[in-house]
C-alpha cells in the first residue's frame, strides 16, 4: 500500500473541515477526487503536503509505511510526495533552473546520492521541458513570473516530472485552462505514469478524466469520501451533478 488515509479529521480555525476521510492507493494507481466547491477536496491536498493553517484532530495517514502527518512538509517531498498547486506561486528573483538544480539535489542528498553536475542537469532539464512542451528559454525566467495560466500549470508537470516522485497529487490542475494547455498538462502526466508511482487528481470536471483515465473515482461532499466506483463514475457526476449522491 502506498497510502493509506484513515479516519482523517482536520480543521482550520477553529471550522472542521475533514469529517473522517478513509483512502488507499496502492502502486500504479490514479485517484480522481470530485466533489462541489467547500467539499474539502483542497484542504485534503494541503493536508498531505503539510500545510500548518490546517489542523489533525484525528486518524493517521501512513505514506509508504511511514507516518506522513510526524513528517515536516521538506521531508515528505524528499520521500515521494507533491504537490501539484491550483495557483502556482511566482518567485520573483529565483530562475526555473536554479530552483529545480536546488530541488533536485536535495532529494538526490536525502538518497545519499552526488549532486548532478551542470552537465548532467542541463541535460535532465531539457529532456522533462520537452515531455510538456515547454521552450528551454524558460529556464532562465523567474519561477512562474509571467507566466500564462497554462504556462503556470505546464511548470509544475515539468517540477514534477524532474522530482519523480512516487505519488503526485494534483489539486484542479485543469483550472484556467484551454483545451490545448489540458492536452499539454494531461499528455505530460501520463507520459510521467510508471508502475511504481500514483496520482490523486483533483478536479470538478469530468473533461480532465477524459485525458486521465482514472482507475477509481471518490466523491468528496461536506469533509467525506460518499461514493467511491470506477472511471463510469465521474461520467455520472458530469450528467447528474452532486445531489443525487447526497
Amino acid at each position: 500500500m502506498l497510502l493509506e488515509i484513515k479516519n482523517l479529521h482536520a480543521s482550520t480555525g477553529g471550522k472542521e473541515i475533514l469529517k473522517g476521510i478513509n483512502l488507499s492507493i496502492n502502486a500504479g494507481e490514479v485517484h480522481a477526487v470530485m466533489g462541489p466547491n467547500g467539499s474539502g477536496k483542497s484542504t485534503l491536498s494541503a493536508v498531505l503536503a503539510g500545510r500548518d493553517t490546517f489542523h489533525v484532530t484525528e486518524g493517521e495517514v501512513l505514506f509508504n509505511g511511514k507516518n506522513l502527518l510526524a513528517l515536516p512538509p521538506e521531508e515528505r517531498s524528499h520521500e515521494g510526495l507533491f504537490l501539484g498547486f491550483q495557483y502556482p506561486v511566482e518567485i520573483p528573483g529565483v530562475t526555473n533552473v536554479n530552483f529545480m538544480k536546488t530541488a533536485v539535489n536535495e532529494h538526490r542528498k536525502h538518497k545519499n546520492l552526488p549532486p548532478l553536475s551542470a552537465a548532467e542537469y542541463l541535460k535532465l532539464m531539457r529532456e522533462k521541458m520537452a515531455i510538456v512542451e515547454m521552450d528551454t528559454t524558460f529556464s532562465a525566467r523567474g519561477v512562474n513570473v509571467g507566466f500564462s495560466g497554462g504556462e503556470k500549470k505546464r511548470n509544475e508537470i515539468f517540477q514534477l516530472a524532474m522530482l519523480e516522485p512516487t505519488l503526485a497529487i494534483l489539486d484542479e490542475t485543469d483550472s484556467g485552462l484551454d483545451v490545448d494547455a489540458l492536452r499539454i498538462v494531461a499528455g505530460g502526466v501520463n507520459k510521467l505514469k510508471r508502475p511504481d508511482n500514483s496520482f490523486i487528481v483533483i478536479t470538478h470536471y469530468q473533461r480532465l478524466l477524459d485525458y486521465i483515465v482514472p482507475d477509481v473515482v471518490h466523491v468528496l461532499c461536506d469533509g467525506r469520501i460518499i461514493k467511491t466506483a470506477g472511471k463510469e463514475l465521474a461520467i455520472e457526476v458530469e450528467q447528474k451533478g452532486y445531489d443525487w449522491l447526497k
